[in-house]
């Protein structure tokens, strides 16, 4: 156990949301039989309701549905991790209350981004401790990637935070290692580094992050567990050996195809993907074709590596 009260080393995936293909609601069921198999996998526990589950495109009480089957479905020894980032404080801290209802061990909260010209880091400097005074469950900051419309949140900022006891960590989607070694050089002992590029785990591994959360684990979880685990041994060569395999997968189904892409090789590997809630689109043929190419190389049938 760390300092903070929580252990975030490890590997998370941040779960895609699957709908039902006539009605498009929330298909549960299909979302239960996911977290079954994931749970297999070795992985440190799951983020419900991030950028790769569509969270803006959820509302309040279908993120809370989300969160209370993960921690049914999940194992007790996985984190369950609820995000609840919104454009208001008011908004952030009644969603907090309510992951902490369902049963989550935190919160990843993104910065508003809306009014983006007005959130200096003063104000995001005080909006993030005042979420982290307000909520019932420690908090991760939420550096999302820069593709998405977000703010980037400076580092000196992210060091000062680390000091707040309730402020656990940062999940890092630059896509930067820049940017991850800045922010273990600034934050405080005990505060936890977790990236969400699959391209640089490896990488960011050495600079000093503690885990990911990666959206190619949705695809990839035992590849990415063992990768973790073999640097964590010392056995280098095997977890580079597979972060060529992870990073391939990263940059074709999470940078070039999206959430849409995720889902995909989630149908094609026997899971629930199903298509992306609107207006997000399904893929059309020729980004089919890249994923089923990709799942190839990678040599996954079913979400874990050939023999």
């Amino acid at each position: 156990m760390t300092p903070t009260g929580i252990d975030l080393e490890g590997v998370m995936i941040p779960t895609t949301t699957p709908f039902d293909p006539s009605t498009g609601e929330l298909d549960l069921g299909g979302f239960a039989r996911n977290l079954e198999r994931w749970s297999r996998s070795g992985v440190r526990g799951f983020v419900v309701g991030g950028s790769t589950g569509e969270s803006v495109l959820l509302d309040e009480d279908e993120r809370e549905c989300a969160w209370e089957v993960a921690r049914d479905v999940a194992p007790p020894e996985k984190l369950v991790v609820a995000g609840v980032g919104a454009e208001s404080r008011r908004a952030t801290l009644r969603m907090a209350a309510r992951a902490a209802a369902a049963g989550a061990d935190a919160v990843l909260v993104q910065p508003p981004a809306y009014y983006r010209g007005a959130m200096t880091p003063e104000v995001l400097r005080e909006h993030y401790q005042a979420v982290a005074g307000g909520s019932p469950l420690p908090v991760i900051i939420y550096q999302v990637p820069t593709r998405l419309s977000t703010i980037e949140l400076p580092a000196g900022l992210v060091g000062e935070l680390s000091s707040h006891e309730r402020i656990v960590g940062v999940k890092e989607s630059r896509s930067s290692l820049g940017a991850v070694a800045e922010l273990v050089e600034r934050v405080q002992p005990g505060f936890q580094i977790l990236v969400g590029s699959g391209a640089h785990f490896f990488a960011a591994l050495e600079i000093g992050a503690l885990g990911g959360i990666l959206g190619v684990a949705n695809v990839a979880p035992c590849e990415c567990v063992q990768l973790h685990e073999h640097f964590r041994a010392g056995r280098m060569a095997e977890a580079g050996a597979l972060q060529r395999r992870v990073g391939a997968l990263h940059r074709v189904l999470v940078v070039e195809l999206g959430v849409a892409g995720i889902k995909h090789a989630l149908d094609l590997l026997g899971h629930v993907g199903g298509a992306p809630r609107p207006p997000l689109r399904p893929l059309a043929a020729k980004g089919r074709e890249r994923v089923a190419a990709a799942l190839e190389a990678a040599g996954l049938t079913d979400g874990c590596p050939r023999s």
